[in-house]
């Protein structure tokens, strides 16, 4: 950021915006604790020059850039007036999400302040919202249809918002139950080798359910929700031969459910209820020559009235930076090498992949 007492002349062919920040919110707040914020949109803004006196912010160079800063300012400030602080993570995304619109893609009705502030749940101290465009077509997709795919690789958040989403359902009384389910696949012939009963034996399976719960519940209402049926965490075998009415019902890891488990899994659907599958079709554990039931129902599927595929890419990506970077790699590495049933080795004990 340069600091000058005028303000610049555009030059030839250039353009120049000029944004005024209201005196009851901090510079600080703005800019970033140390001008963190205002480097990341320095770097993300070579073309555009810009300049900062006392609460006055100006942009001159490319038109096409300056005009993006101008509205990342907006957006920036819409954000803030929410009470919601800016960090470097949310500049980053409205960054991308307003080049995205520039470029055409989408429909260009979410703007990034609407993505950032529409909250979905808040417990213990923290809101979960949505961090990218994607995630929040994803999000309002479960309010409208009765069945939703979320498909993308990990570290999207496609079953922490699904949980989030079923955990609001719950508390405002759309739903009497949470019924969360996960393939138990990995298992197989080792599951009679693991100590302890039936239930310890699948646990390690379902440890990533548990784990998003008590992100969003008080950990000691669990035990009790439980015991009540209000919330039933249990492998998917377990799904066979019921109907679930007045219930979010989550099923989790579905690239390894097979043809036959996804039929019977969507053939539970009872009255008032809502189902949400998530899965991640690069990563498939089933024993070689079993076709995933998540592959496959997109074929059977796609178009259906009330039934939703939303798809999330390694841009929706919401932890590590090195994540996405690591999922783009892996999916070229499989268009030039053409993978075999488009997935990867398995891997290994279950449980440790993240939602």
């Amino acid at each position: 950021m340069t600091q000058t007492p005028t303000a610049q002349t555009p030059a030839q062919g250039q353009a120049r915006a000029h944004f005024t920040v209201p005196a009851k919110h901090p510079m600080v707040t703005v800019l970033g604790s140390g001008d963190a914020l205002l480097r990341v949109i320095e770097k993300a803004f070579p073309a555009a020059d810009i300049h900062v006196r006392g609460n006055e912010i100006s942009a001159v160079g490319d038109a096409g850039e300056v005009a993006l800063v101008q509205r990342l300012f907006d957006e920036m400030m819409l954000v803030l007036r929410t009470g919601q602080p800016m960090t470097e993570d949310a500049v980053e995304r409205s960054i991308a999400m307003l080049r995205a619109s520039e470029n055409g893609e989408g429909d260009g009705q979410e703007t990034p302040a609407e993505v950032l502030t529409q909250n979905i749940l808040s417990s213990r101290g923290r809101t979960i919202r949505p961090k990218t465009l994607n995630q929040k077509r994803y999000v309002d997709a479960i309010d409208k249809h009765t069945i939703v795919f979320g498909i993308g690789p990990a570290g999207t958040g496609k079953t922490y918002l699904a949980m989030a989403k079923a955990v609001q359902a719950l508390q405002s009384k759309q739903v009497n139950r949470i019924i969360l389910t996960r393939p138990a696949v990995e298992a197989g012939e080792r599951l009679g080798f693991l100590p302890g009963t039936l239930y310890e034996k699948i646990d390690p399976y379902l440890r990533p359910l548990y784990d998003a719960l008590h992100d969003m519940l008080d950990p000691d209402s669990i035990p009790r929700l439980m015991a009540a049926g209000t919330i039933e965490v249990a492998p998917l075998a377990y799904m066979r031969g019921r109907t679930l009415n007045d219930a979010f019902i989550i099923l989790d890891e579905a690239q390894n459910t097979s043809a036959e488990q996804m039929k019977m899994f969507l053939t539970r659907l009872g009255f008032d209820s809502k189902i949400v599958i998530t899965g991640d079709v690069t990563q498939v554990d089933l024993p070689s020559g079993t076709k995933s039931g998540l592959r496959q129902v997109q074929e059977i599927l796609e178009g259906v009235d009330d039934v939703h595929f939303s798809r999330l890419t390694s841009h929706d990506v919401v932890r590590h930076k090195l994540v996405g970077r690591i999922v783009d790699a892996y999916e070229k590495y499989d268009s030039e090498n053409g993978s075999e049933n488009g997935s990867h080795k398995p891997r290994g004990k279950a449980g440790h992949k993240g939602l």
